[in-house]
């Protein structure tokens, strides 16, 4: 049985966190990151590890569902809740999408529907009450790979070897555009431009224009 892992990204507040979440996922074998809603995401903090990894985009959380259960995948929100169990115990049992919540208010009602069963990460110390969403994600996610078995990549040095030929996806996957999609877009940006989550300045000259719209970045065709 081949295990893959996903990541789903909806409604994070801080828009830099996309591109470290990039790095991460490529990090520790994610097959693909699913983005949900807006798709003009800021890459910052990526470090070139974007072209590694494929992307896929759908406007609601149903679609995106829809697409890991004909996957025959599992969806793990990453919360604390009555039910969750420490990511320590490594409570899987196929392909797993992992779901992480807005760094402030954690998953919302309907990003837990969407569930199959939750983890969280067991802290010892007394100093704060929650990680930031990309520290969350990596634990999560090594946890993950260590009990699917992923080979370690080989290490050249202090550091681990990038691969010579980057991933670089022929096609988009992008949903269409309708009129629900264009609204539900629209409320979202309203939701979380006061975060910073997308770009709203418009401006081709400043450095995180230069850095968002990531899925035309990384689907554009040859």
């Amino acid at each position: 049985m081949t295990v893959e892992c996903y990541v789903v990204v909806h409604n994070i507040a801080k828009r830099h966190n996309v591109g470290t979440l990039a790095r991460s996922a490529t990090a520790f074998g994610v097959s693909e990151l699913i983005l949900v809603g807006r798709r003009d995401l800021n890459t910052f903090g990526s470090h070139g590890s974007t072209s590694h990894l494929r992307f896929r985009h759908f406007h609601s959380l149903s679609d995106a569902r829809l697409f890991l259960k004909d996957k025959d995948c599992d969806i793990c929100g990453v919360e604390i809740t009555d039910t969750a169990m420490a990511v320590n115990q490594h409570p899987f049992k196929k392909s797993t999408a992992f779901l992480l919540g807005n760094e402030g208010t954690g998953l919302s009602a309907k990003e837990c529907e969407i569930c199959d069963f939750f983890v969280y990460i067991p802290q010892y110390g007394c100093g704060t009450a929650s990680l930031n969403v990309t520290i969350a994600a990596s634990i999560v996610l090594h946890h993950f790979g260590v009990w699917a078995g992923f080979p370690e990549r080989s290490r050249d040095g202090s550091k681990f070897v990038v691969a010579e030929r980057p991933v670089r996806q022929m096609r988009r996957n992008y949903c269409s555009e309708t009129d629900d999609a264009v609204i539900e877009e629209r409320k979202s940006r309203r939701e979380n431009a006061s975060y910073g989550f997308f770009d709203e300045s418009g401006s081709s000259n400043s450095a995180s224009n230069s850095a968002s719209n990531l899925l035309d970045a990384l689907f554009g065709n040859d």
